[in-house]
């Protein structure tokens, strides 16, 4: 992705700056959300996005509002940027399902793949915390979920699908153990080796998985327990599926593996809505480069698509997509994948960036709702930089690779600018893992 420069020469920066100080609303409380809860109105998906993958008020903002739209507009569940089986079993726990957990600390301390910080942390605590207390005023069919959209759980998918059938179906089960049996030999290093066999052997287990799945749907009707299990081996069956062509085109490189996930996000999100019935209402936090219209930044120029993009197509006016960001504070990340998590500094945002204008129109947090900014001209014509952040962080390097040049107006519907951030508190601490912060739980 590109870096902060805008595309265009001529920007008028000061006219940025005037416009956002006439148009923005101030943003210092859980009571200022109300007009963007307005502007959600009778939408049926709400993405919430987030700059980067380890910021306290990003997890803090979006569980307030969250929280509001399943209080106050009947939203279903939660989907988040995790994987299936670990946020299942999450969903089970907060729905009341789940008798041997003995509380939420000790199911989200299980979440053990890198980046851990993502979802085992102190702010997702609070919120599932919550969500297990207004689960139990609710009937069954009307309890509040939290479920993963992402692709990577291969092996752990394949567990449970395994220990699904061998208490429900011994048959399959040989179809299911075959398949594990073929990706046996490539778990130490989650995929990777697999990937690289795939350049000699280019279908590898694809024929196992694909029998998996077709198999698992063709015997669904027969499987009369729980209705949720049913649908989660299912779901486990076509992670499985979609993360064997993850690995064998992200060997490839380009655009194609990034796609293969935004699409299994994106068909993910569309079971879980059918699941849930015509009513039902979905609440979607991913990062920002998912979460926003991928149309309106540069990585149309790469061939990528993203989760935003596909539900403005599929649902149209029916989805509200709300982005994040900050000048400057302190993240959780790693210098590297797999490297030890740390906290560290984000600099102030780069001179000409979405989020150094914002900073030039007052240091105090603002909502800007877009249908204020659609019609002027210096912003729909201009892309100007916004920062992204992942769970790999060198703040020496972000100049050159962390702000995609972006039409703001056109990427979300709603942005939330907060001028300072904190590094969000992870549950994975040495040598205690039981830290709880003293802000906990994390009021505003």
């Amino acid at each position: 992705m590109g870096t902060y420069f805008t595309k265009r020469p001529m920007l008028d920066s000061q006219e940025v700056v005037n416009l956002v100080k006439q148009k923005a609303f101030p943003l210092k409380s859980k009571a200022d959300l109300n007009p963007l809860i307005e502007r959600i109105g009778d939408a049926r998906i709400v993405m919430l996005g987030e700059a980067t993958h380890g910021t306290h008020e990003y997890y803090q903002w979006r569980a307030h509002i969250s929280r509001k739209l399943i209080e106050e507009k009947g939203f279903s569940f939660i989907a988040v940027e995790g994987d299936w089986p670990d946020c299942y079993r999450l969903n089970r726990f907060v729905k009341g399902y789940d008798t041997n957990s003995k509380s939420t600390f000790q199911v989200l301390h299980a979440f053990n793949r890198w980046p851990t910080w993502m979802w085992a942390n102190w702010e997702i605590v609070a919120l599932a915390d919550w969500m297990q207390l207004h689960n139990k005023r609710l009937a069954k069919s009307n309890k509040i979920g939290f479920y993963g959209l992402d692709v990577y759980s291969l092996w752990e998918s394949m567990d449970s699908i395994i220990q699904y059938l061998k208490k429900t179906d011994p048959a399959a089960l040989k179809i299911a153990e075959e398949a594990f049996r073929c990706f046996e030999p490539y778990r130490i290093d989650e995929g990777r080796s697999y990937a690289k066999s795939t350049l000699f052997v280019p279908e590898a287990c694809q024929q196992e998985v694909v029998r998996l799945l077709q198999e698992i749907q063709h015997r669904l009707p027969r499987y009369n327990t729980d209705h949720e299990h049913v649908f989660n081996v299912e779901q486990n069956a076509v992670v499985v599926k979609n993360a064997e062509t993850y690995y064998r085109a992200m060997i490839k490189g380009g655009s194609r593996s990034w796609n293969i996930r935004d699409r299994h996000m994106a068909d993910t999100l569309d079971r879980l809505l059918l699941f849930h019935g015509s009513g039902s209402k979905a609440i979607v936090w991913a990062h920002n480069t998912h979460v926003g219209d991928a149309r309106a930044t540069d990585m149309t120029e790469d061939g990528l698509f993203n989760i935003g993009e596909l539900a403005r197509l599929r649902y149209q006016k029916e989805v509200v997509l709300v982005g994040f960001g900050a000048y400057k504070g302190t993240v959780t990340a790693g210098h590297s994948w797999g490297a030890p998590m740390h906290s560290m500094i984000i600099p102030e945002a780069e001179a000409g960036s979405w989020e150094y204008l914002l900073h030039q129109s007052g240091e105090e947090n603002k909502l800007l709702l877009m249908d204020d900014f659609i019609n002027n001209n210096v912003l729909m014509e201009n892309h100007i930089g916004h920062r992204a952040i992942g769970v790999v962080y060198n703040a020496q390097y972000e100049r050159y690779g962390n702000y995609v040049p972006t039409i703001l107006p056109l990427r979300y519907d709603a942005f939330i600018y907060l001028d300072e951030t904190h590094a969000l508190h992870p549950l994975h601490m040495k040598p205690d893992g039981n830290q709880m912060p003293e802000t906990y739980p994390f009021g505003v």
